[in-house]
């Protein structure tokens, strides 16, 4: 196996312990995969370091609950900035053992902490790429649980958080009603 693929299956290990179920796969096995099937379709000359971060963004996520954390604004931005540095370690292990060196390793935690979003490119790639695994495989479920106008503003927020490409292809890829689609052309 390659560097790459050992680090894959990696991933893959550990998210398969993930008890929350999804159309009888684990989750965060689930979400990974579909990570890589965005990045391929968004980025298929993506570094093996943004590769990996694409797989490995949610890596064993369930360890560290949501309700662990105070249930407001900055509770969950403490929880999400706590997953990222989680995730940055276990794939910098994981990389580690695969055999990358430093250089690969930081740039793939950097990636994974979102150090530099709308500054580095593969930072931006990987946000790119998690915004359309979520347009395309949990938003539509998602929406079914918020009113419309905390939709709107969650879509807004996805939206800003894409690159001018990836807005414009996911208005050319998805089925976003008007008002939603505004979001997309700002």
């Amino acid at each position: 196996m390659t560097r790459l693929q050992t680090a894959f299956a990696a991933i893959d290990q550990a998210n398969s312990a993930d008890p929350n179920q999804s159309d009888g796969q684990p989750v965060e096995l689930l979400y990974g995969q579909r990570m890589t099937e965005e990045q391929l379709a968004l980025y298929p000359d993506a570094s093996e370091p943004l590769r990996i971060a694409c797989r490995g963004q949610h890596i064993e996520r369930w360890k560290l609950p949501r309700h662990d954390f105070p249930m407001d604004r900055p509770g969950y931005l403490a929880w999400r900035t706590e997953q990222g540095r989680r995730h940055a370690a276990r794939v910098a292990e994981i990389m580690r053992a695969a055999g990358y060196g430093d250089t690969d390793i930081q740039h793939a935690e950097k990636m994974l902490m979102k150090q530099g979003i709308k500054r580095d490119g593969d930072v931006q790639a990987l946000e790119d790429v998690a915004c359309f695994t979520f347009i395309r495989w949990y938003m539509g479920p998602f929406s079914q649980t918020r009113d419309p106008d905390e939709m709107l503003r969650i879509v807004e927020k996805t939206a800003r958080k894409m690159s001018p490409m990836a807005r414009a292809r996911a208005l050319g890829e998805f089925a976003i009603p008007e008002p939603f689609a505004s979001a997309f052309r700002d």
